[in-house]
């Protein structure tokens, strides 16, 4: 396979949370394969800088980036589209992480050419509620690094300690943090936060995970567990699921070990008939399962294979259409209108887009089409007034 410019975009790089330790993860596989991965986010911090010291190019202004990619990696539909904007020559594969969230809404433009599901609740909403074809949607499931979630040692008969490992916990009164270590106690298993709400990130969670038993989590959290060996229940703010078991797994990685899989109330009643249910042995081998089917290393070759298929196909088709594409990227902008009234945050959508080359002019140019003249009139005047 030839090396391949991928451009990978997402709203934030600060935090440590799912999309951005995604696109990290993704980028340094690909750089490791030999392609060339730049990162374009307007929000810079943490996680940007854990990428550039990788030596991947990480940038807040599209026009700084003055090789355009062969492909793009969207994550977000509004820098996926700034993307798309800032260079008409690539294709597309748009990311859906979230179940929720305009954000993840998937983004209509003649050169996404895929859309592509973290997990099947994803693709329901992709393909049951915005009308996208099944046959252009991909789904991949989220994965884990396993050089660095390396396996613990054998559990012990019983839980000691248990882990929250949670970005949410502590958020506030009543959350699922209380109902925990209520469980937890009533089982003299000595209880620990792990994330950003209760004031204890950690950079390297692969260095602190093998050191508990038992871990409440849900997603990409869930997985990093697993993998690690400790016994998981699914368990967050919006609900509680299971003891994760080998009789079980494979119904639960498909929902990413998320929103459709938490159905229960956060109870401690509930989180005890869990913790009954803890086996050693079992929760061994469910670790085994997910290091033998849910590695990144995997993920990166099918996601090459993906942009290849898509770069081909752009490349057979017919240049894209200007006007079409300017009209789709209108049609985008005016759905934002109603989820964007505060004046303050349309300014800022749209500054953010004019940064890119070319989107000025062409928005302009657009402005003296009947269907979309006050619109973006309005935004225009917004802009010029400051």
């Amino acid at each position: 396979m030839a090396p391949l410019r991928v451009l990978i975009t997402n709203r934030s790089l600060g935090s440590r949370t799912g999309t951005e330790l995604y696109v990290r993860d993704l980028a340094v596989g690909l750089a490791a394969r030999g392609h060339r991965p730049v990162v374009y986010s307007p929000d810079l911090g943490g996680v940007a800088r854990e990428i550039r010291a990788a030596t991947i190019p990480v940038t807040d202004d599209l026009r700084s980036i003055a090789e355009a990619p062969d492909v793009i990696h969207g994550h977000h539909s509004l820098e996926t589209l700034a993307a798309l904007l800032a260079f008409p020559g690539a294709p597309a594969v748009a990311f859906c992480h979230s179940w929720v969230g305009w954000a993840d809404a998937p983004l209509r433009f003649p050169r996404v050419l895929r859309h592509a599901a973290v997990d099947h609740t994803c693709r329901d909403r992709l393909c049951l509620e915005h009308g996208i074809d099944p046959a252009r949607v991909h789904v991949e499931l989220n994965s884990v690094e396993l050089a660095r979630f390396r396996p613990r040692g054998p559990l012990p008969p019983r839980p000691r300690r248990a882990l929250v490992f949670s970005n949410a916990a502590g958020a506030r009164v009543g959350s699922q943090l209380e109902a925990i270590r209520e469980a937890c106690a009533a089982e003299s298993i000595e209880v620990e936060v792990l994330g950003a709400n209760a004031g204890r990130e950690h950079a390297r969670p692969e260095e602190v995970l093998g050191e508990f038993d038992l871990v409440f989590a849900k997603g990409r959290a869930a997985l990093e567990a697993l993998a690690t060996g400790t016994a998981v229940i699914l368990c967050d703010v919006a609900g509680a699921g299971p003891l994760v078991t080998t009789a079980n797994l494979a119904e639960l990685r498909p929902l990413n070990l998320g929103a459709r899989a938490l159905r229960e109330p956060v109870t401690p009643e509930w989180l005890r008939g869990q913790i009954a249910r803890y086996d050693p042995a079992d929760a061994a081998a469910a670790s085994r399962a997910v290091r033998a089917q849910a590695g990144t290393d995997s993920m990166v070759d099918r996601l090459c294979a993906l942009y290849e298929e898509v770069v081909a196909e752009h490349r057979a088709a017919p240049p894209p259409d200007p006007r079409e594409e300017m009209a789709a990227a209108a049609a985008y902008l005016q759905g934002l209108s109603p989820l964007m009234r505060d004046r303050d945050t349309l300014r800022a959508v749209f500054q953010r887009l004019l940064r890119t080359p070319v989107v000025g002019r062409s928005i302009r140019a657009l402005g003296s089409r009947a269907g979309e003249r006050h619109w973006l009139a309005e935004l225009l005047r917004m802009e010029s007034s400051g």
